[in-house]
């Protein structure tokens, strides 16, 4: 057994010239009647200097007692890995200070108190703190403007508000004497010797008997439940589908022509005012007085022109619409050439700048129109008050979701509007664009032979308004955020209706997760059933949550088996679940076992 103790510190006053005042630590080992066979030597720097004193003794008889006395803190800045490792092997750590050496004291202070502090930190080591020497403070200078006599010494409150910052053990030693060497610091210090001693028998002990239980009879032991089936999300595919609407153009409700009416570009207002205010100003849904930017209102007016009026041309793909399409015409003949260069850039989030760049220089192959038409798009893309420059354009390229959160405007407003939902008595504003190019089943249904093709009103039956409205927030911003499970098994209902199967393994994850984080005392107390979401995803074809489900019953057996709801599952499911319970049958034998084994050990140690 032994006992390691590291001092810091200088108890010897700066201004004494005493170079023969005593030491703390030799002064105790000196005096105490409990020390023996005392031994030390000095280990010395490459330039010569003491660094350390390293005293061996015994103590309590047969207890090895090992110090490291370092008088000055040059090891925490020439060696700092030496200091950590010797505080981290320490059992009691002792700091010394002189009261009269205030600048000793304050290095100490705000130099190396910090750096012990991180080494100790979650450690259980004994820290004490000697202020040694009586303090000497005469009077004091009257003059306003000097310093040098004020507080020259340390005092017990600063030395205190030290100890409390350590964590340590405040002592005040003001000569080194009988009394206070034996009587006052070394009962504090053999006091945490023997304290370490306990800790290290009572270490030593528990590790006796975790030796002598690996020769009994070992507990069963309790194999991990079989891992879940994981159930991967589907990448987003929400700029794609944007893009795809000006491929096949269903539902375009704006036709964009050059002067001579020779081509024809169809495409959607919503899309369009969802990157630019430039459109909305177009399209009316912003006023002048809005916009306030006159570069943006001359840029309007020289590049298009907006005619409402029955003369509109036929269209290429004769799409039957309720509402006839806003014909714009392109007054700019170099831009006109280069639109659907421009739509392509705009559909696919408006973030590709470059590619845009490159595909404008490969058609005009002018240089100066080339920058004519890059001109306009940056305006057509400016924010109002803004400037807009070519690094602002390219900065789009580390945001690839600008629809997400510019279509956002137009979810559940009538601005633009072409559709009407009529759910439960409420109405619901939506874009034909939007429906048709995020999910399939509607751009069936707006561009087939259905009565909805031609009608502003559709009825909606199978879903609540609040899980409609999610469905919809989704397909408008490619995010959703159910505010329970229940919500979400709604919402994975309504996708699987319409068939967006993203939406679904959203809705699916969710589900999973917050099961997953709930505590199986929660578990146990819900009144969710976890059965009829079993069933409901079953019907539903959600094959992967359904299977997830199961696993989740069966590894969570003893809760579900007492609940009355654990009876109506099928024979085949309660089959599977039976089948990988957990904990399993064979580990609640073998428990058993072990529990009579142990019950009868008990009895046999009683009749003794």
């Amino acid at each position: 057994r032994s006992v390691n103790i590291v001092a810091f510190g200088n108890e010897r006053d700066g201004f004494s010239e005493d170079n023969q005042q005593a030491c703390l630590i030799w002064s105790y080992l000196g005096r105490s009647a409990l020390i023996s066979h005392i031994n030390n030597s000095l280990s010395v720097s490459q330039a010569g200097n003491p660094v350390f004193t390293k005293y061996q003794a015994c103590v309590f008889g047969n207890v090895r007692l090992v110090v490291h006395d370092f008088p000055l803190w040059d090891i925490f800045d020439s060696d700092w890995y030496t200091s950590r490792s010797l505080i981290g092997g320490a059992d009691i750590v002792v700091i010394k200070y002189a009261v009269n050496d205030k600048t000793s004291f304050q290095e100490l202070k705000d130099t190396y108190a910090p750096m012990i502090k991180k080494t100790l930190n979650h450690s259980s080591v004994p820290v004490i703190i000697s202020a040694i020497g009586a303090r000497k403070n005469g009077v004091p200078c009257t003059c306003p403007l000097c310093t040098l006599d004020r507080r020259s010494c340390v005092t017990t409150s600063e030395g205190v508000q030290l100890a409390k910052d350590l964590g340590a053990t405040y002592l005040e030693l003001h000569t080194l004497d009988d009394f206070y060497i034996q009587k006052y610091f070394g009962g504090v210090l053999e006091y945490f010797m023997i304290q370490r001693l306990n800790q290290k028998s009572s270490e030593k002990m528990k590790k006796r008997k975790k030796t002598q239980k690996c020769h009994r009879v070992q507990p069963p032991q309790l194999e991990q439940p079989e891992k879940m089936p994981i159930l991967k999300g589907e990448a987003s595919h929400y700029d794609t589908d944007l893009h795809n609407l000006l491929c096949c153009c269903q539902c375009a409700d704006v036709a964009f022509y050059p002067e001579d009416l020779s081509t024809v570009v169809e495409a959607h207002k919503v899309i369009l005012c969802a990157v630019s205010h430039l459109f909305m100003l177009l399209f009316k849904v912003k006023s002048p007085a809005d916009i306030r930017d006159t570069s943006i209102l001359c840029t309007a007016q020289s590049l298009f022109t907006v005619e409402m009026g029955d003369t509109v041309p036929p269209l290429p793909r004769g799409v039957p619409r309720c509402v006839p399409p806003v014909r714009v015409l392109v007054k700019d003949s170099v831009f006109c050439s280069c639109l659907l260069d421009i739509l392509h850039f705009i559909y696919s989030g408006a973030f590709q700048w470059e590619r845009l760049e490159e595909d404008i220089k490969k058609k005009l192959k002018d240089t100066e129109k080339t920058e004519h038409v890059l001109e306009k798009v940056k305006c057509i893309l400016k924010t109002p008050g803004k400037l807009n420059t070519v690094k602002d354009c390219r900065s789009h390229q580390m945001d690839d979701r600008l629809y997400s959160t510019s279509l956002r405007l137009f979810f559940n407003t009538p601005v633009l509007a072409d559709v009407i939902f009529k759910i439960q008595g409420a109405s619901v504003p939506a874009h034909r664009a939007v429906l048709v190019a995020r999910c399939e089943v509607m751009a069936a249904m707006f561009n087939g032979n259905y009565l909805e093709a031609n009608s502003v009103l559709v009825p909606v039956y199978g879903v609540s308004k609040d899980t409609f409205l999610s469905f919809l927030e989704y397909l408008y911003t490619d995010s959703c955020c159910p505010a329970s499970i229940l919500q979400a098994m709604s919402l994975l209902v309504c996708a699987e209706m319409y068939q967006v199967m993203r939406l679904r393994h959203i809705c699916e994850l969710y589900i999973i997760t917050q099961l997953q984080s709930m505590p199986s005392r929660e578990l146990a107390s819900t009144s969710l059933s976890i059965v009829s979401l079993l069933k409901k995803a079953k019907f539903h074809n959600s094959d992967c949550l359904s299977t997830w489900l199961l696993h989740f019953i069966a590894t969570n057996y003893l809760i579900f088996s007492q609940k009355p709801e654990f009876q109506d599952l099928s024979v085949e499911e309660r089959s599977f679940v039976e089948v990988h319970r957990w904990p399993s049958n064979l580990y609640l034998k073998q428990l058993a076992e072990y529990r009579n084994y142990i019950h009868s050990q008990k009895s046999h140690c009683s009749m003794m």
